[in-house]
């Protein structure tokens, strides 16, 4: 399993790593593109859809972020677009994670689909206008996903050695504790401000997210940051939810040793509108 997993990592860093740092964003729209359609594919498939009209609903991620990539739509600011998108994810994450399992297979099929297709695509855009930004705004977003689920990692193990964990959403992901997410958020407020501090002593032509929010106040970063780690939480609970739904472990196994694409993008999917919202105000 190891193997396997690292394997797949080299894979991916083989694919995202030139295109992310291209000199033009073009080929990494098109990367971005197709890992989102894999995980429309996926949201289908867990959501009842089979064969062709799982492929279907891939497919329309695909033409969906080409109409937006065609209509200029990255050259956009939207504030009002990211705003209500945040909005969606921050009631819809609290309603769907307070309802639980049950509630979410009584939900139509349709509106489940539509959600999630929705999300996927608009996650596209996202990114997309992240990197438009700048390579270094775009990673700042991305790390503090990947801080947030590192520091969650090795405070809920350091702690749960000595104390008895609080759990999480035991129904959801049993796996997750209380104490895991006071260490993502701790991480991500420390690489935060040494991200700043970093910006400042290099002189980076490419702000951080972390620099701009610094633009409002060290306190104003902070909730910010601490609020970016507690929705990528609700993104990674809302999959695992959906997966105990459908009765499944991974989303797929496109990705050998990982499970699926969504398995890795969960936590994505809320937070980089959310980064897109805050710095579009």
């Amino acid at each position: 399993m190891l193997k396997q997993r690292v394997l797949t990592a080299l894979v991916l860093l083989m694919v995202l790593l030139p295109a992310l740092f291209y000199v033009h964003p073009e080929p990494f729209f098109v990367v971005a593109g197709l890992f989102i359609a894999a995980a429309g594919w996926e949201w289908a498939r867990m959501n009842g859809l089979k064969g062709a009209a799982s492929l279907a609903a891939g497919g329309l991620c695909v033409a969906a972020c080409a109409w937006m990539w065609w209509s200029g739509l990255l050259a956009e600011t939207l504030p009002r677009l990211w705003l209500l998108t945040g909005l969606v994810w921050v009631l819809a994450g609290a309603w769907i994670l307070r309802a639980g399992v049950p509630a979410w297979a009584q939900v139509a099929v349709s509106v489940r689909l539509g959600l999630g297709l929705a999300a996927l695509c608009l996650t596209w855009l996202a990114v997309a206008q992240a990197r438009l930004l700048g390579t270094n705004f775009l990673l700042s977003v991305l790390a503090l996903v990947w801080m947030a689920d590192i520091g969650a990692y090795f405070a809920g193990r350091a702690l749960g050695g000595r104390f008895t964990r609080s759990k999480l959403a035991a129904s959801i992901s049993p796996g997750k504790s209380w104490e895991g997410v006071w260490g993502g958020m701790l991480g991500v407020v420390l690489m935060a401000m040494v991200w700043r501090f970093a910006d400042a002593a290099s002189g980076a032509a490419v702000p951080s997210f972390y620099t701009l929010l610094g633009t409002k106040g060290l306190s104003f970063m902070v909730m910010a940051v601490v609020f970016m780690a507690a929705m990528s939480v609700v993104g990674d609970l809302v999959e695992s939810l959906v997966k105990r739904s459908a009765g499944v472990k991974d989303s797929s196994a496109l990705l050998p040793g990982h499970g699926g694409v969504l398995d890795r993008v969960d936590a994505l999917l809320p937070t980089l509108p959310l980064a897109m919202m805050l710095i579009s105000f």
